[in-house]
């Protein structure tokens, strides 16, 4: 079934081109990527999809028979109204009659009450309050009654996904669901939460991400957008890279091909006397042409640099017994660690485990509870923080980087000017020229991200870098990183970015532990992994005894066996629970097909009853195999 087809969009804004004539098609089932650089139209392209703006040209058709469904970066809310509140304001049928239906339990209006039940068996919505639930629960939001204002910006964005996944889970027609960068503010643990869901669920998606290995496990296509045009690359995102470099090659024959020729033609072009009037006009025309080809500049300029990097003294930086607190949460518990020359160190853990409390500590903004910090005399800290930037309003971009140095130094002798280093990190002529309050989000982020490695530090502290940054950005990045010599410490949960860069873990594991890991971060994760599955299953195997004769007889005591009459009674259990599944399966299926309120009322006391005997037989066959271990 086809979703969305469009036909020859283009679309400007002023004398930028973001896409020129570009055709595509999404079908049911598709799950679909879009990577480009930052300002190159990304965020545009989903707002003409979602109606919101209009292409200049071409058509979009997107059938009637679908609902797009956006999950944007920015999120609007009601910060008065509670977490459940705000999830009830889905603009939904079956959630319109799950409001109902809670409200008919307080009503003794029989119209009302059947017209509620009526409702929820049209929409089928009696199982959605629990699926709700399940989502809210296994994204960590567990307190439905918190005002929305009171959440952190990642509690924010998870209750406003929970919604998001429950409105396509409620409603029954066909969904095309957009995600713009869904994993920025989650950590780790959430997002590959959402990574298993959405690779599993029957849907149709398009994503804008930056996170790889998200990408891997749930695309099967990407849409690359460069140069006004849209690539479509089957497969994953090594497949996407394969085949863009395919075509850069390609395109760079056909421009050194068309720089022969130009040369060529260029000087036949000279010795043609101007009053000559029989030079064939088709050869001067494509004269033009091929000068135009030949003089497209294709090759971007890679970051193989010798960077001279300010001088760094024996020592660097050295925590000694670090403690550190908020009220009864303890963040920091007599952590120590000596940073050494050269170092690259990830921090990972859970939002609010207190990352970004530790370099707040490291850098002096905050003060431990107890320690003591060491720092040597020649570290140039360089710290990209998560606030954003700070510009004048109608400042141009390169009178902004000009403001640190006309120059950035190279250890040959040598150096960059600011121009030259901003084309480094993809700002081209034109962006360079123009006011930082015209560039998009990302672009801001990049320009940031930039200005502070163009101060040339010697200690660089990441606190989420990649978050609202491009592919092609944190390529640069990443491999700028690679090159630095210096000591790092970076805090994301970009999985990818910090495979590719750190060598070493901090993780915070919480109650203050910090675990020192040596190796990168997928390292850590199957370390980690490993242990829980071993701890677990030692915990299952030596579950404590409870006592049942005092300690003193402890020698004494002789294992105990079932008797003939619990024996009996687990038998009996284990023969009736299978029937009382059957039994309650068969109820709720009756319940979702019925529409007498009298019939209804009296299969749900039924689902009650049976529901009840099977939790007690469940109990106690629990206790029953207790024993039953003990012999």
């Amino acid at each position: 079934m086809n979703y969305v087809s469009a036909e020859n969009l283009t679309k400007s804004y002023g004398i930028k081109v973001l896409f020129e004539n570009i055709t595509f098609h999404v079908n049911e089932g598709d799950k679909i990527a879009i990577v480009a650089k930052n300002g190159s139209g990304k965020s545009t392209l989903l707002k003409i999809l979602m109606g919101k703006e209009i292409a200049d040209s071409g058509t979009v058709i997107i059938n009637k028979d679908i609902q797009v469904v956006l999950f944007d970066q920015e999120i609007d809310f009601d910060p008065t109204i509670t977490i459940d509140e705000f999830m009830m304001t889905l603009d939904s049928a079956p959630i319109m009659a799950l409001k109902n239906y809670h409200q008919s339990l307080h009503s003794t209006d029989n119209d009302f009450i059947e017209k509620a039940l009526l409702e929820m068996e049209a929409h089928k919505a009696w199982d959605l309050e629990n699926e709700m639930k399940q989502i809210l629960s296994q994204l960590k939001i567990t307190d439905l009654e918190a005002k929305m204002g009171t959440l952190s910006g990642g509690q924010i964005k998870r209750v406003a996904l929970a919604k998001l996944l429950t409105e396509t889970r409620a409603e029954h027609r066909h969904t095309l669901l957009i995600m713009d960068e869904p994993t920025n503010h989650l950590d780790v643990e959430m997002v590959e939460w959402l990574e298993s869901y959405l690779s599993k669920a029957k849907i149709t998606l398009l994503l804008v991400t930056h996170d790889r290995y998200f990408l891997d496990s749930v695309c099967d296509t990407i849409w690359e957008m460069e140069d006004k045009n849209l690539y479509v690359h089957n497969g994953s995102y090594a497949t996407y890279l394969e085949n863009k470099m395919i075509r850069e090659d390609n395109t760079n024959a056909t421009i050194d091909k068309a720089n022969n020729l130009y040369r060529k033609e260029l000087e036949w072009m000279r010795r043609q006397p101007k009053a000559r009037t029989t030079k064939s006009k088709s050869r001067i025309d494509a004269f033009y042409e091929t000068e135009k080809v030949a003089k497209t500049d294709t090759r971007k300029q890679g970051l193989e640099l010798d960077f001279e990097m300010k001088r760094l003294g024996n020592k660097i930086l050295e925590l000694k017994n670090i403690d550190k607190s908020f009220g009864s949460k303890l963040l920091l518990r007599d952590f120590s660690y000596s940073f050494q020359r050269g170092e690259k160190v990830g921090i990972v853990g859970k939002n609010g485990a207190g990352k970004s409390t530790l370099l707040n500590i490291i850098q002096g903004f905050e003060k431990a509870d107890k320690g003591e910090i060491e720092t040597g005399e020649t570290i140039h800290f360089g710290y990209f923080s998560q606030k954003g930037l700070t510009y004048k309003e109608d400042e141009r971009v390169i009178d902004f980087i000009k403001e640190v140095a006309e120059f950035y130094p190279l250890a040959n002798g040598k150096s960059l000017s600011a121009s030259q280093f901003l084309r480094l990190f993809l700002f081209d002529d034109q962006t360079q020229y123009s006011p930082i309050s015209k560039l998009s989000g990302g672009e801001k982020r990049r320009l940031h991200l930039m200005y502070i490695l163009y101060q040339n530090p010697n200690f660089l502290i990441f606190d989420e870098p990649t978050n609202d940054l491009d592919l092609p950005t944190l390529t640069v990045l990443e491999n700028f990183l690679q090159q630095f010599q210096g000591s790092l410490i970076i805090v994301s949960h970009d999985r990818y970015f910090m495979d590719r860069i750190v060598d070493h873990i901090l993780a915070f594991e919480g109650e203050g532990k910090i675990r020192d890991f040596t190796g990168n971060f997928s390292e850590y994760r199957e370390a980690k992994s490993k242990e829980d599955a071993l701890e677990k299953s030692v915990s299952v195997k030596s579950e404590p005894v409870k006592e049942t004769v005092p300690a003193a007889n402890n020698t004494n005591i002789k294992k105990k066996r079932l008797s003939f009459k619990e024996q009996r009674e687990l038998e009996t259990i284990e023969k009736e629970m299978p029937e009382l599944e059957e039994k309650r399966a068969k109820i709720l299926d009756q319940l979702n097909n019925e529409a007498d309120y009298e019939k209804i009322s009296k299969l749900s006391a039924d689902l009650e009853s049976i529901s009840e005997t099977l939790e007690n037989h469940e109990m106690r066959w629990l206790e029953l195999q207790e024993i039953l271990g003990e012999a």
